[in-house]
């Protein structure tokens, strides 16, 4: 167990994500989901093609033991990503971006329940807390009462909710996959199934036009920014599976909220979206629960240390 390692790749990944999820909401007013999702999953192949290959494990992408391990996390996956584009398409990013926060409680008591994790009352105190954070940054945005009556924001809330389970049993799945299968393995056949689950939405979208699936033939700047939500979306998901192989998913699970600090950094400059006093009061109780989780796990592994070198011979 790396804690450190594991901390800095999951914050790397979750900006990486958060600017992946920017695109997909300027691409939300235009294009339909299946679509989204088709060049989210295919282009994150390259990422990982190019990653593996130069570290001479491009093999190790296509091996596997547990095939129906990757394609159950694979129908994960795609309710994830459907429910997660819908609702981005229908919510401003900082809603979106605050429901899935409900992803980190329920992955912690997932991990307790069918990872068998041993989760001190320190790690739920750290995710309740920053789960507060949440709440202070977003209070002045989620008032429920503005959005009576508005049936595309009740659907996008509806969405980003099961999206929020779908990510945690997602991240349960990974978690277990990590035991015998390769990072790269991971990456590449969740985009491989969520790519074709795309594409099937080609053909559906020709026999039900009425649906409002129908695939647009995209202008050069927005077909340069569904390919740019596909490398995204690979080089984040590679980032997030090597964190959650260095650490328990219960520990690295907190971190998620540092997404919260990307998505209105992004609001501000791309969707003007100016950031409040609750912002900056929710990053630094987030900031707190993150640092109190390392200082925690830190002399929890000063601790094992001296248990394991044993009590000191006398002179």
């Amino acid at each position: 167990m790396n804690v450190f390692r594991a901390i800095s790749l999951k914050v790397m990944s979750a900006l990486v994500f958060a600017v992946m999820s920017a695109l997909v909401r300027y691409l939300g007013e235009k294009y339909p989901v299946g679509q989204t999702v088709f060049f989210r999953s295919a282009f994150a192949i390259l990422p990982v093609v190019v990653i593996y290959a130069w570290r001479n494990e491009l093999a190790a992408a296509v091996r596997t033991v547990r095939p129906l391990g990757h394609v159950s996390r694979g129908v994960i996956a795609i309710f994830a990503m459907f429910c997660n584009f819908s609702a981005l398409a229908r919510l401003p990013i900082v809603d979106a971006t605050a429901i899935s926060f409900v992803a980190p409680l329920i992955t912690v008591a997932l991990a307790a329940v069918f990872l068998r994790e041993r989760v001190r009352i320190y790690r739920w105190s750290a995710v309740i807390i920053g789960f507060s954070g949440i709440l202070v940054m977003l209070g002045p945005h989620l008032d429920l009462g503005a959005h009576v009556g508005t049936a595309a924001t009740t659907l996008g809330l509806g969405f980003a909710i099961a999206g929020a389970f779908c990510n945690a049993a997602s991240v349960i799945q990974t978690r277990r996959l990590t035991e015998t299968e390769t990072t790269s393995s991971i990456v590449f056949y969740f985009s491989l199934i969520c790519a074709f689950a795309g594409l099937a939405t080609w053909p559906l979208s020709r026999l039900v036009p009425t649906w409002g699936l129908e695939w647009l033939d995209p202008t050069w700047p927005d077909l340069a920014a569904l390919v740019t939500v596909g490398l995204c979306g690979g080089l984040a998901h590679i980032l997030l599976t090597e964190s959650y192989r260095w650490a328990p998913a219960s520990l690295v699970a907190p971190f998620d909220y540092t997404s919260m600090v990307w998505a209105f950094l992004l609001g501000y400059f791309f969707f003007n979206e100016l950031p409040t006093v609750y912002v900056f009061v929710g990053a630094a109780i987030i900031t707190a629960a993150g640092l109190f989780v390392i200082w925690r796990e830190r002399q929890l592994g000063l601790q094992r240390m001296r248990a394991a070198e044993g009590p000191p011979t006398g002179a």
